[in-house]
């Protein structure tokens, strides 16, 4: 057991078998179609075909605070917490983070406890608290771990790519008779992850070849050591075409680790499926 307790939410994609394999604790958010909360294992084919049939998209809830509290009171004597939240623009889930926060202070906690804005969400989170256990499991003091990841956050990014507008459409972000059009024109969005920690549209693509090719080459933009960092690939339930980028990224820079997930729940309700994310 590290002398560090890292905690995420159910946002960060990870898979579960790097879950468990550096030891990080996940407190959930919930996804409801009206009335009906999904279960957590819910086989994300039947998502997606689910959400294929609704007028509407799915509802997420973020994590209560005394969910965050429930977790962080599993910490055994001598441990720090540090707490990595998906983005404070998108979701209420670091605030509350921050609320149970002051609750365990409350209640007389001895140790540290940290929060950060991951100001991303999915891999691109799922990056940064992969950093962060790997550092703890090399038994980095707790404070170095923290600078480490909040420079991470100002350095790292996260790319998508879109192949349906259907959601977007559906979540009120693009009306529906100029989602019509794009959609005849077979335009694709790539987006990415704002400083603020929102997402914004940076381009409009025609096709999705040409779209893909474009969302590799933005990574080829920014600078990186290439055979230091880590590259993050996600999908929508579309694991050949997201494997066909990983390997045209990897073609391209030699990263040296790779963590290659399909989208859960969460991030999948607003990307849609077909999508593909990159972060770093």
């Amino acid at each position: 057991m590290t002398t560090i307790k890292i905690i995420t939410d159910s946002s960060c994609d990870l898979p579960e078998m790097i879950v468990d394999e550096i030891g990080i604790d996940i407190v959930p958010l919930s996804v409801h179609f009206g009335e009906e909360c999904m279960p957590p294992d819910m086989k994300l084919a039947d998502f997606y075909a689910r959400m294929k049939k609704e007028s509407v998209l799915p509802k997420t809830s973020s994590p209560a605070p005394q969910l965050f509290l429930a977790e962080y009171q599993k910490t055994q004597v001598d441990q720090d917490i540090l707490v990595i939240s998906l983005s404070s623009a998108l979701s209420s889930t670091y605030h509350h983070a921050v609320m149970a926060k002051e609750m365990l202070l409350e209640e007389g906690f001895a140790g540290r406890i940290e929060i950060i804005d991951s100001k991303t969400t999915s891999l691109g989170l799922g990056v940064l608290v992969y950093k962060a256990a790997k550092m703890a499991e090399a038994n980095v003091p707790f404070e170095k771990i923290v600078e480490v990841i909040k420079q991470a956050v100002k350095t790292s990014g996260t790319f998508f790519f879109l192949d349906t507008l259907e959601n977007v459409i559906k979540g009120g972000r693009l009306d529906r008779v100029r989602g019509a059009v794009a959609s005849v024109l077979n335009i694709k969005l790539l987006m990415k992850g704002s400083e603020e920690g929102t997402i914004e549209v940076i381009e409009k693509i025609r096709g999705t070849q040409q779209a893909l090719k474009r969302l590799i080459t933005k990574i080829g933009d920014t600078q990186h050591d290439f055979d230091k960092d880590v590259i993050a690939v996600a999908h929508c339930n579309c694991e050949d075409r997201a494997r066909e980028v990983l390997n045209q990224l990897l073609d391209k820079y030699p990263f040296r680790k790779v963590l290659f997930s399909n989208m859960g729940t969460v991030i999948g309700t607003y990307a849609g499926e077909g999508g593909v994310l990159i972060a770093y």
